[in-house]
């Protein structure tokens, strides 16, 4: 076992080091493709709609911990437990459309700002 944690732990840095050559494993791009709706609301991407709501519900779950943490982030959004994952779905995949600047960067930072847009903080 400590063999294996030792080797786990050498390998974190070259993990790092390729991830930054390659681009964001989930980028803007990426996400709009799984995001996508046909003209009926179907999805265009088999299991898209289920990978794009995660990929949304992770977001929002880490700006939660971090916000009972104590922590704030630039980007903060107060997105009530009465939304339905359909419309922050409907939200994301909007602000992707017409934001393609976030095409080539994370994902996660463009559905920060979606929801922060739409679910501002009041505090």
């Amino acid at each position: 076992m400590r063999v294996f944690l030792f080797f786990l732990i050498l390998s974190l840095p070259l993990a790092a080091q390729a991830q930054s050559e390659t681009g964001p494993l989930f980028s803007g791009a990426y996400l709009l493709e799984l995001c996508k709706k046909d003209a009926v609301g179907g999805e265009m991407v088999k299991g898209g709609h289920t990978a794009c709501q995660a990929f949304i519900a992770g977001v929002i779950d880490y700006q939660d911990l971090l916000r009972s943490l104590g922590t704030r982030t630039s980007v903060d959004m107060c997105v009530p437990n009465t939304v339905e994952m359909n419309d922050l779905h409907d939200i994301v995949l909007e602000y992707l459309k017409i934001n393609a600047q976030h095409d080539n960067f994370g994902a996660a930072p463009a559905v920060a700002l979606a929801l922060s847009a739409a679910f501002p903080c009041e505090d």
